[in-house]
């Protein structure tokens, strides 16, 4: 875990947490608004790779919330 988190007081961690969580849910409306309500024009490549790049962003945000939670445990705890 992230040695600068314990520094971090409930509330600070608490709004890291609905902060990640938000860009958790505007970048999965962002990609399914791309890839399922427009006509995307772009070749398989681009859109292979564009996927790609969405899946890391999402489990390195939702591995970030994980420590957050983790954190946020030990504290209240």
């Amino acid at each position: 875990m992230d040695n600068r988190l314990n520094d971090l007081t409930v509330e600070e961690l608490k709004a890291e947490l609905k902060k990640l969580k938000d860009n958790l849910c505007d970048l999965e409306d962002m990609h399914a608004f791309t890839f399922g309500r427009t006509s995307v024009h772009i070749g398989a490549e681009k859109a292979q790779n564009m996927q790609a790049e969405f899946e890391e962003e999402c489990r390195m945000l939702s591995e970030r919330i994980a420590e957050i939670k983790k954190a946020l445990k030990s504290k209240v705890a």
